[in-house]
């Protein structure tokens, strides 16, 4: 075989993000007060973020030990719950709307590599979370993926494609199961 990955040329410098002073600072700030077991308000959280550049509505809901890799690509709506150990991978923007749930362990993953090319090349797609969502404890939401208004995907299942309003998804890819009825 000829073509082979080759990570000693891997480069990713057209990818672009905030000052290195910036990110370390980022850094410290999340090991502190949200990559840990200790609590804090969910209102203090709320603060932090906002002043790393997110947008972050009201009464929304930060659980311990979140990991969140660049508030600036951040956007979160109103009532919003992000559960314990969840991961916001976000390379690029992550959209979340209001009344949005993540459970515990749940992964938005912006970010990938092109296996066919040699170089590993970075590959990047916005997440966009619309308004009443529901990620289920330990599901993954893949790079340029919309769940649509009031979509659940399940425990432990992964979106690698859209979801549809009001419907329902497990599996690995995701499948959907039945529409969701909201009373």
């Amino acid at each position: 075989m000829t073509n082979l990955v080759k990570l000693d040329l891997y480069d990713n410098h057209n990818y672009k993000t905030k000052s290195f002073l910036i990110r370390v600072s980022w850094y410290f700030v999340s090991t502190i007060f949200f990559s840990t077991l200790l609590i804090f308000p969910s209102s203090f959280k709320s603060s932090l973020l906002r002043s790393f550049g997110a947008k972050i509505g009201g009464n929304v809901i930060i659980k311990p030990n979140v990991n969140i890799k660049y508030p600036w690509n951040l956007t979160v709506g109103n009532n919003t719950w992000i559960g314990e150990g969840v991961w916001i991978d976000n390379l690029t923007d992550i959209n979340i709307g209001s009344n949005v749930c993540l459970s515990q362990g749940a992964y938005l993953l912006t970010g990938s590599h092109d296996y066919k090319k040699t170089k590993f090349d970075l590959i990047i797609k916005k997440i966009s979370l619309k308004d009443g969502v529901w990620i289920g404890a330990k599901a993954v939401v893949c790079p340029g993926v919309v769940c649509y208004s009031h979509s659940v995907l399940s425990v432990g299942s992964i979106a690698t494609s859209d979801l549809d309003e009001y419907s329902i998804y497990q599996g690995n890819p995701a499948l959907f199961k039945r529409k969701r009825a909201v009373m």
